[in-house]
């Protein structure tokens, strides 16, 4: 899909344009602009890149999904809290039902 985007827009893809800058790129997957090159994979398709590795992208998706998740000491601590004012709760409840 992005490939016909980019022929619509005016790039030459997959018909032998000059790479100039991404030299490994499959033929199939260049694209040539008057701005610049791509190199055009599906994520099915990332272990085949050949100028980015598998580590390189890994690093920055690893990154991302670090800082979305929530750290699991912060979970145990909110865990902890919550159980600690249940049970002040229930202490101070059965005290005050003892009394009536």
């Amino acid at each position: 899909m992005t490939l016909r985007v980019l022929k619509g827009a005016g790039a030459v893809c997959g018909e032998g344009a000059a790479q100039k800058i991404l030299t490994q790129c499959p033929a199939e997957r260049f694209c040539a602009l008057p701005t610049g090159e791509i190199c055009v994979y599906g994520i099915n398709e990332i272990s085949n890149m050949t100028q980015i590795t598998a580590r390189e992208i890994a690093a920055v998706v690893a990154a991302k999904c670090q800082s979305d998740a929530m750290p699991l000491p912060a979970t145990w601590w909110v865990g902890s809290v919550l159980l600690g004012t249940g049970l002040l709760a229930g202490f101070v409840l059965g005290k005050y039902m003892k009394r009536r």
